[in-house]
């Protein structure tokens, strides 16, 4: 069966806070558990008053002390934000605590504004131009070589902690296969290069000590509900969030709307459908058709669910109804790499 996780970016909904974000995440991820979702991984953003995961880190922590067994990573940590060797302690810490349970997924994006980046001390050309060389850097300190260093990641050397390359161009695509990574492709919000990406993964991948053949994740947006009409009605929630985006008035994650024509501009919506277009939304029997032609479609090793829904039960009971799709769906899936 091909495996399914979850993507949370902790969302603080419009009047409420940030500490009420993330103990909704701890249940999040309890919830998926229990629903036997292979990883739940956790974004990093900044200067985003509509997501509490920006000490990425923390959170994970956070999350993986309420559950068990369930694998807990980032997705991702903005590498050029950050020195690697800050990144390989933080994670060598969790990795300590969390023994094999922990994954690193690394972008190259900011997360973030220009004048954002600019109070993370980022120099946005050089930290992009730098991006493979951190990557290196970051997988020496994790490394059972890296007692060898003269700088050594303390916890975190030995650990060999997974880590996995986070995009949504070729760029990461090249990348991850180059260094023979673990490849997750961003088609949540950036859908456009999402078969291309794939296919230069798969066709120039290297084999490495991480990972002997490709395996590709692709990320969905999910919304589901007992019926269609719920579930659109539900996923308004996330089409006013990208609007806003457009518009420069982000906020904290608006409730659902009866008539989002209403809300939005003919450009908007072009906008917002282009964005959103790998999103599947709907009852049971829909959410479950989606998903099986996404995995024809993609061949994914494993798909990853993003779903930002207002109300916190019904954003579980979004993802149990999305288990219990794949799980219907397992003899449609594609002959999958061994688990990572």
């Amino acid at each position: 069966m091909t495996p399914y996780s979850i993507l949370d970016l902790s969302p603080i909904p419009q009047g409420s806070t940030a500490r009420h974000a993330l103990n909704n995440s701890l249940g999040l991820a309890q919830h998926a558990e229990r629903l036997g979702y292979r990883r739940y991984w956790l974004a990093e953003h900044h200067n985003m008053i509509g997501n509490a995961s920006s000490a990425t880190a923390v959170v994970i922590s956070h999350v993986a002390s309420g559950t068990s067994h369930i694998r807990l990573g980032s997705g991702g940590v903005m590498l050029p934000n950050h020195s690697p060797l800050v990144i390989a302690e933080q994670f060598g810490t969790l990795a300590c605590l969390y023994p094999d349970r922990i994954d690193l997924g690394l972008g190259r994006a900011p997360g973030t504004d220009p004048m954002t980046a600019r109070a993370l001390r980022r120099d946005l050309q050089e930290s992009n131009e730098g991006f493979p060389q951190d990557v290196l850097e970051l997988q020496a300190y994790l490394s059972r070589e890296g007692d060898q260093l003269p700088v050594k990641a303390v916890p975190g050397t030995g650990t060999e902690v997974p880590i996995w390359i986070l995009g949504s161009s070729l760029y990461g695509a090249q990348l991850a296969a180059h260094f023979g990574l673990p490849y997750a492709f961003a088609s949540h919000f950036a859908p456009a290069d999402l078969f291309d990406a794939l296919a230069v993964y798969r066709q120039t991948f290297k084999p490495s000590k991480q990972l002997a053949k490709p395996y590709a994740m692709v990320l969905v947006n999910v919304v589901a509900a007992a019926t269609d009409h719920e579930a659109r009605y539900l996923f308004t929630s996330v089409q006013q969030h990208f609007v806003r985006m457009r518009r420069n008035t982000r906020g904290q994650l608006p409730p659902p709307i009866d008539k989002i024509d209403e809300f939005w501009s003919e450009a908007e919506r072009q906008f917002a459908s282009q964005m959103l277009a790998c999103s599947v939304v709907g009852g049971p029997d829909t959410v479950r058709a989606g998903l099986a032609q996404i995995l024809g479609q993609t061949h994914a090793d494993e798909l990853m669910f993003a779903g930002q829904i207002f109300d916190h039960q019904a954003r579980l009971d979004s993802f149990a109804i999305a288990a219990n799709a794949m799980n219907q769906i397992d003899h449609l899936s594609p002959v999958v790499s061994e688990p990572i």
